[in-house]
């Protein structure tokens, strides 16, 4: 295996990982949401901390699946235009897109998210509200953390794709196989047509 393969591999399964943990958020938001709701309504029990709980969770579920969802293909694509092109052509808008747009929009986000997550902790940033909750710098390091991870994929298709672009097939289907093993679906195997 090259190094860019282990590379790839490698970053697939952390962000695989740390997607698939963050999918457990849902069912915190959940039971959050339902007992928001149940003692709202029927014991008159309105709670700031409980509303701002639940868009914290819903936060932290939404920003850790991004990664997972950009190595998933399930992201949103021009499928009318992308279904003309050949799939060496996908590629290489797939590499640019990544090199020129993911990685340093992610990047510039990521380093601000930093900043304002340090100073977010180092006032000691709490809710607006009276009532809500404090220790807002948490939230705003998941945020950081999570366009971390979404760079992190922006790198690992990147590096895919220059592998399909330029590597063997052999390099190509290994990673292909990790990341079915690892995601368990593929929207557009880049090997698909030569099996």
């Amino acid at each position: 295996m090259t190094f860019l393969q282990i590379t790839c591999i490698g970053i697939n399964r952390v962000i695989c990982y740390v997607g698939r943990a963050a999918t457990w958020m849902a069912l915190a938001l959940m039971i959050v949401i339902i007992f928001d709701v149940v003692s709202r309504r029927f014991f008159v029990l309105g709670s700031t901390k409980l509303q701002e709980l639940e868009w914290h969770l819903h936060t932290v579920l939404f920003i850790f699946c991004l990664g997972y969802a950009f190595l998933a293909n399930t992201h949103v694509r021009i499928d009318l235009f992308r279904s003309r092109i050949s799939k060496r052509l996908q590629s290489w808008i797939e590499l640019i897109g990544c090199l020129c747009f993911v990685v340093p929009y992610c990047g510039i986000l990521l380093y601000n998210g930093i900043g304002f997550a340090v100073e977010s902790y180092v006032s000691n940033e709490v809710s607006s509200a009276g009532t809500g909750l404090s220790d807002r710098w948490i939230v705003k390091s998941a945020l950081a953390a999570g366009l971390g991870m979404l760079m992190l994929a922006g790198i690992s298709v990147a590096l895919r794709q220059f592998i399909v672009l330029f590597g063997s097939a052999e390099a190509e289907a290994a990673i292909a196989q990790s990341l079915q093993r690892d995601v368990g679906h593929l929207e557009d195997e880049p090997d698909a047509e030569k099996d």
